[in-house]
Parts: C-alpha cells; structure tokens; sequence
C-alpha cells in the first residue's frame, strides 16, 4: 500500500491546502493529513479544532484520514506506516525551506522520500498566516478558505 503523510499547521486550511490534499490522494492508496500540534506557537485554532475542520473539508475524498501528531515528521511517518511526505510548494522561496526538511527527513529515516506538488497557480499566493491577517482587519477571506472554515474564523475573533 502506498501510503503519504501531508503534514502541515493548518491554521487554517485553505484552499491551497485542499489543492495539495485532492492532488496527492490521487497518487497514493491512503493520504494522512497530519495536524501539527506545536508546543512553541499559539495558534487560532486547537490541534482538535483543526482536525474537525480538515475532515469536514475532505469528508468527499475516501482515501483521506486525518491525524493529528507532535514531534516529528519522520518518527510520524514511520509510526504510520508510511513511505512518503507530502509538501506543496507555492514559489521558489518555499523550495529552500522544504528542500533542507526533506533532505533532514531522510538522514533520519532513509526510507522516507518526500513528494513536492506544486501548488495550482490560483492559490499560490494564498497562506494561512495572511487569511488569518485579512480576517483580523475584517476583509473577505471567502475566495481563501472554504465557507465552514470563514465562519469558524470568524467567530474566532468576535465577528459574528
């Protein structure tokens, strides 16, 4: 069985993220998405609060499972069975960044290899850390995110 771990925050998911997802599972038998759980930030969403969101999201997608998980991404990897990470890349500066992980990821297990997606052109420009930025000065971040996750944001921060 090939089975690939997308590992990632999430906070929130956003379309690109669903891009990633829908594009992976297609190339592997069963995609984990892996919520991080990040002792060293505060996040606006739980790891709980995440993992709902993204199941309710890929609720259409069969081969999909969603986790959440601290430590490391290998050690996860490995403890799921798994033989691939999944990463998107949005632009050239995102390939630096993931290129030191993915070469960091299979010093530490050797059978790890890590897939790149490239991230479809109209979301490319689309992170969590600048929804979140637009949701907080009260602009609309529905062509960012899915409508659930807009409300639950949305509620988040008092605005509604």
């Amino acid at each position: 069985m090939r089975r690939a771990v997308y590992p990632g925050s999430f906070d929130p998911v956003t379309y690109g993220h669903i891009d990633i997802i829908e594009r992976s599972a297609n190339l592997v038998d069963e995609l984990i998405v892996a919520v991080l759980i990040n002792r060293s930030k505060t996040p606006l969403f739980s790891a709980e609060e995440r993992v709902k969101m993204l199941a309710e999201v890929t609720a259409d997608i069969p081969n999909v499972r969603i986790k959440s998980f601290s430590g490391l991404s290998a050690d996860f990897v490995r403890e799921c069975d798994a033989r691939f990470i999944v990463r998107g890349l949005r632009a050239i500066t995102d390939f630096e960044y993931e290129l030191q992980m993915a070469q960091t990821n299979r010093v530490l297990d050797h059978e790890i290899d890590t897939i790149f997606l490239t991230t479809s052109l109209e979301y490319a420009y689309i992170s969590s850390t600048t929804v979140k930025e637009v949701a907080y000065f009260g602009g609309d971040i529905s062509r960012f995110v899915p409508d659930l996750v807009a409300e639950r944001m949305l509620e988040k921060l008092g605005r509604k």
